[in-house]
């Protein structure tokens, strides 16, 4: 399954299990994961329309600071945080204007109207026939608005012909990125979306925790990730991850041929799940049957880089230097300089998307902010042996950092 194929979810649940290769789930579990997975969906609270106005509100008050008249959003995830509403995207445009002042107004292709209204309840929306031009609408609305001089902030990932087509319709507009807005919103974690996320990790933590225990000699990864997603079915999830073994866990991605598990293989699982729309992502590696001396090592290097980095991390706090208190230790621990080793940034924002602002990384001198959430992932890849990577999902709380799930404690425990 594709690293990032993570669709949505309902639950799981949380128990110890060590690796030992042969022992079967039974073994070792005292609840199935179906009814562990219903423990977790008693606790899932979905996002409610009042947070989503005050999500709206948000994005106006950081629209007045940066001197943004409105916002244009087509589908997509900051359409589904900021209103709920959830539509793919074609060559039709289908897209919400929230302006700094007054109600959002939607915009769709006249023959999609009953599935539109369905969604965007009784706010205002604009419907434009196949013959007419969607731009033209976004004209007239905004002249509506006293705003055909404005300043239009369009959301990151707005596809180039739309925003080509709205600035040749309108070239008194003026328009530029509504990172500022978007970003400023959803990298800012409520306390409700830290629980959603929470459960995520908790029901990631399960699945991983029962997988490891279906390693078998000669099965390829792919049968191994199939196993994984047919765990978090059972539990009441659709989620999946990437799976690598052996020398293929050098490629942080992996590589296009596949490999057949033999003993002493390290195995590196990375995925997870969503709840409610919000993502988890962990990475465990571990080793089926018994790790050399220098898988161990290097494991233990990677596990002291995380602590590091988690230690580094706090308010205030670049993020280029939370990414730099990791690479120190490997670097330092005889895996350096640089890039050598640990060959990718230690960290990025992650939420409603797996990858979100902003990135643990060398020159991203953006001070960390109280409720930004972060994968904390360093790693150590040797190219013709293996690799091991180490993820969570870190917090910054106002004292610090935490880990949604307790850190690796061996290669043999993974939580």
């Amino acid at each position: 399954m594709n690293r990032r194929n993570f669709i949505k979810t309902s639950g799981a649940a949380t128990t110890l299990a060590v690796l030992a290769p042969g022992l079967t789930f039974a073994q070792t579990h005292t609840m199935p994961l179906s009814s562990a997975g219903k423990l977790f969906h008693e606790r899932i609270r979905p996002i409610t329309a009042e947070e989503r106005l005050q999500r709206q509100e948000q994005a106006r008050k950081l629209m007045r600071e940066n001197k943004i008249d409105a916002l244009l959003l087509e589908g997509g995830t900051s359409l589904r945080y900021f209103t709920g509403v959830h539509w793919g995207r074609s060559e039709r445009l289908f897209a919400m204007i929230l302006p700094q002042k007054g109600e959002p107004v939607f915009i769709a292709p006249k023959f999609e109207e009953g599935r539109a209204k369905e969604q965007v309840g009784t706010a205002k929306l604009y419907t434009w026939e196949e013959d007419q031009s969607p731009y033209a609408l976004i004209e007239k609305i905004l002249k509506e608005r006293g705003l055909l001089s404005g300043n239009l902030g369009i959301e990151e990932s707005t596809r180039y012909f739309v925003a080509g087509n709205i600035q040749k319709e309108i070239s008194s507009l003026q328009i530029q990125s509504a990172t500022v807005v978007t970003a400023g919103c959803r990298s800012l974690k409520s306390a409700h979306e830290i629980e959603l996320m929470q459960i995520a990790n908790d029901i990631t933590a399960e699945v991983f925790k029962s997988a490891v225990l279906q390693l078998k000699e000669g099965m390829t990864e792919v049968e191994f990730g199939k196993i994984i997603s047919k765990l978090f079915s059972e539990s009441g999830a659709e989620g999946g991850a990437l799976v690598l073994f052996g020398e293929a866990a050098a490629y942080p991605h992996g590589l296009v041929k596949e490999t057949r598990l033999k003993p002493g293989d390290v195995v590196l699982i990375d995925g997870g799940c969503s709840v409610e729309g919000y993502e988890s992502d962990v990475t465990r590696t571990t080793v089926f049957g018994k790790p050399s001396e220098k898988v161990k090592t290097v494991w233990a290097i990677v596990h002291k880089a995380q602590e590091a980095a988690l230690k580094a991390a706090k308010p205030g706090v670049p993020a280029e230097a939370v990414d730099a208190a990791a690479r120190k230790v490997i670097s330092e621990s005889g895996y350096g300089p640089g890039f050598t080793y640990f060959t990718h940034r230690l960290g990025h924002g992650i939420g409603m998307d797996g990858h979100e602002w902003y990135y643990l990384v060398g020159g991203n001198k953006r001070p960390l902010q109280t409720g930004n959430m972060f994968s904390n992932e360093p790693g150590i890849y040797i190219v013709n042996e293996f690799g091991i990577r180490i993820e969570d999902e870190m917090l910054i709380t106002a004292d610090g950092a935490k880990l949604l799930l307790p850190q690796a404690v061996s290669l043999e425990i993974l939580f």
